[in-house]
């Protein structure tokens, strides 16, 4: 173990973690990470004084600061403030305070202040925790996001943070993906809409950063696998949804690990200057992720990379070393900080003023927002004869089984996005404080078989709570004590939990079962036993409330699927956790699903509800748009549909648009998700929904012209239910 007075970066990398932990400890028992006045005192600093003066001006207030500059100090605009002591304690919390990046005391400029997510703020003990980015996917629900996004931005600002780097947009290619929890589904689309919200949400008070960027879709080999990808393929599936969330205004871009044709993100010019910068005109700032984002200082630079987070290790010192020598251009530098004070400039004059307090966190207004998103997530993937709701005055005794029915159980636990709420309601604390003394609640976790038919027999309904865990996936930590994470090579449940349920189903046929985890998991075949089935995703802090409120009725789900739940592993693309070279292409999902006809056991977008709905006089209007000209292909056409509410329930419907193609000179999907939205309805309620869909959102890219290009063709416009073929009706639009 290290034991001199400072700490470099290599002995950072040298470091085995459990000397880290020593170290950690021995660091803060001294007081030797404490947050000391070294901050500078106006958290603008010199950018309170000045003047908002209209759009621009944050480009002639950089020029005029920037031309003051010495080279030392341009860099240190590019280097971390955070140091390795103040780090190495992120082996025992990660994020417990902002992480510092170009801070200048002595010129009174602040420096972003970093916090991470995305199911709430890292920082300290007691924030609010959301259901997870897959389960907030699975809501489809624009403002409820921005909402979450809102609340998210004032708890960063109240502890301190200016920056938020939780806006997960990577796109979900394989359900095996340790990581699929953080982010919105295995649609572009879907994950356009959902992270853009996230960035207009969190940026009314602190900036955010969207990340990966680009083709983070594995863990277990994220720092090495190259991943090969034809140029179609990558601007249509993998790119979208990242410039949806930079046209919403987002003020940063993380770049990912892995590597990009033999290159790695973070050092890949043809990702962060000729994509990110020439093309998108992306003017904000571009950070590495931490620690192996950059793996050699002058060729980040040289692709673009603004900014090394969380310490100095490739830029600093050694950026400066890089400029003496000549090997990194002055006017490189230049460009980095002109990003940088640019991005400053613009967010300290248009961010909220506060005041920020700590009363925010976790206040009533958040936890609602927290339950609310719990039950619209939540999931009804089966309810055999309408075995849910249940009724109160119909029951003697209910059955709470699964350890998971006890368990606070959130997520991530050991990596980046792990949260610390004040509290966390369990599904049987939620159910039991639901029903109070009424009915009789009895509880077993499943392993000892005289005890789980002690609680299920007699019992007038079963509620089987099974699930993944922290250990089961999410970030790949090696080192960890209790288990790893990372990518799942099972996508079923534990056979002890299948053991548990087939248990509960021969001593009691009324079984609903509760799923909880970060991603798909697969039930064939004991699906077909069980009379009900909640997919619950790892629920936030409010999760067992939201539960309860499912299962008896004073909530109706209407939770739409992001993902596609495969039936065997034939349906999926290949995957390797351990591989350092990987192929993506043009399928994945119900993408994969449709071109192969093959039948998910429960297919994207999908959602039952204690209620039904209908679909009818679909109209695309109009009904023949023209590529050039008036319309041109910045035209657009309107969707418009009838819903009923033909059940005895009120209930919110997911709509959705789909798009498919006829007579295409290139491979086109099935069809793609062009547009969603949410309609309310009373029992016997009919409502028209419309939405306005835009014809560029029809192209394709060619490769040969490097352009998008709106074929003249007839395009099927799909609306209904989920993207099952049965579930939806069509019209036509002709382009001419």
């Amino acid at each position: 173990m290290h034991t001199g007075e400072t700490l470099t970066f290599s002995d950072l990398l040298s470091m085995r973690i459990e000397d880290r932990k020593i170290l950690a400890r021995k660091l803060l028992s001294q007081g030797a990470v404490s947050d000391g006045p070294r901050h500078i005192e106006r958290e603008w600093g010199r950018f309170e004084d000045i003047p908002a003066l209209g759009w621009g001006y944050e480009d002639a207030e950089a020029e005029k600061l920037l031309s003051t500059m010495t080279v030392r100090q341009k860099i240190g605009q590019m280097t971390p403030n955070t140091t390795i002591e103040e780090y190495i304690p992120a082996c025992i919390k990660y994020n417990d305070a902002p992480y510092y990046a170009g801070e200048d005391i002595e010129l009174d400029i602040p420096g972003i202040k970093f916090t991470d997510g995305p199911t709430g703020i890292v920082m300290g003990n007691s924030s609010t925790c959301f259901p997870v980015s897959i389960g907030r996917g699975a809501t489809w629900d624009i403002e409820l996001e921005k909402e979450i996004g809102d609340a998210i931005g004032v708890e960063a600002r109240a502890l301190g943070a200016n920056f938020f780097g939780g806006v997960c947009v990577n796109l979900l290619r394989h359900p095996s993906w340790g990581r699929s929890q953080e982010t919105y589904g295995e649609d572009p689309y879907l994950l356009g809409a959902m992270g853009s919200a996230l960035v207009q949400g969190v940026q009314r008070h602190a900036m955010a950063c969207v990340k990966h960027f680009a083709l983070n879709s594995m863990e277990n080999s994220r720092y090495k696998v190259d991943v090969t990808i034809d140029e179609r393929s990558l601007r249509e599936i993998y790119l979208p949804h990242f410039k949806a969330c930079l046209d919403a205004g987002a003020a940063a871009v993380m770049a990912a690990y892995n590597k990009f044709q033999g290159k790695h993100c973070g050092e890949n010019a043809y990702l962060l200057k000729t994509i990110l910068r020439d093309e998108w005109k992306f003017e904000g700032i571009v950070i590495s992720d931490f620690i192996h984002g950059i793996r050699d200082g002058k060729n980040a630079v040289l692709a673009g990379m603004d900014i090394e987070m969380p310490v100095a290790g490739h830029f600093g010192e050694n950026l400066y070393a890089l400029w003496e020598r000549g090997e990194v251009p002055e006017a490189l530098i230049d460009d980095a900080v002109r990003s940088i004070l640019r991005t400053k400039i613009r967010f300290a004059k248009r961010l909220g003023a506060g005041p920020y307090i700590r009363s925010s966190l976790a206040c009533p207004a958040h936890v609602a927002l927290a339950r609310k998103a719990a039950l619209e997530s939540t999931v009804l993937l089966k309810n055999e004869r309408n075995f849910l709701p249940f009724a109160v005055e119909n029951q003697k005794k209910i059955a709470i089984v699964g350890r998971l029915a006890s368990a606070a159980n959130i997520g991530e636990m050991k990596g980046s996005s792990h949260v610390y709420p004040p509290y966390v309601v369990t599904p049987l604390e939620g159910i039991r404080e639901k029903i109070g003394d009424r009915v009789e609640v009895a509880y077993a976790d499943g392993e000892d078989e005289d005890e789980l038919r002690a609680a299920v027999l007699e019992a007038d309904a079963v509620v089987v709570v099974v699930g993944l865990t922290s250990d089961d996936e999410g970030e790949y930590i090696p080192h960890w004590s209790s288990g790893c994470g990372g990518d799942r090579i099972d996508l079923g449940l534990k056979s002890r939990d299948v053991d548990i349920i087939r248990s509960a189903v021969r001593l009691n046929g009324n079984v609903a079962v509760v799923l909880q985890g970060g991603g798909a998991i697969m039930t064939d075949p004991w699906d077909r036993e069980v009379r009900s089935i909640l997919m619950q995703w790892y629920p936030g802090m409010e999760g067992g409330t939201a539960l309860a409120d499912i299962l008896y009725g004073d909530y109706n789900p209407s939770g739409k699927l992001p993902l596609t739940v495969p039936k065997t592993y034939r349906q999926l693309p290949h995957f390797d956790r351990d591989t350092e070279k990987i192929t993506y292409d043009f399928y994945h999902g119900y993408f994969l699903i449709d071109s192969a006809a093959h039948h998910a056991a429960y297919p994207f977008g999908f959602g039952k509800s204690y209620t039904t709905f209908e679909y009818s006089g679909l109209v695309v209007s109009p009904a023949q748009i023209g590529t050039m000209g008036k319309d041109g292909e910045s035209g657009e056409f309107e969707v418009r549909v009838r819903v009923k509410n033909t059940g005895g329930r009120s209930g919110e419907e997911v709509v959705q648009i789909y798009t498919g193609y006829e007579g295409s000179c290139v491979p086109r999907h099935v069809k793609d998700l062009k547009g969603f939205g949410r309609v309310a309805l009373e029992p016997g309620e009919e409502k028209e929904f419309s939405r306005t869909v835009k014809l560029c959102d029809l192209a394709y890219y060619s490769v040969e012209e490097h352009r998008w290009i709106v074929e003249k063709i007839d395009y099927l416009i799909h609306v209904g239910a989920s993207s099952r073929p049965q579930d939806l009706i069509t019209a036509r639009l002709r382009v001419r």
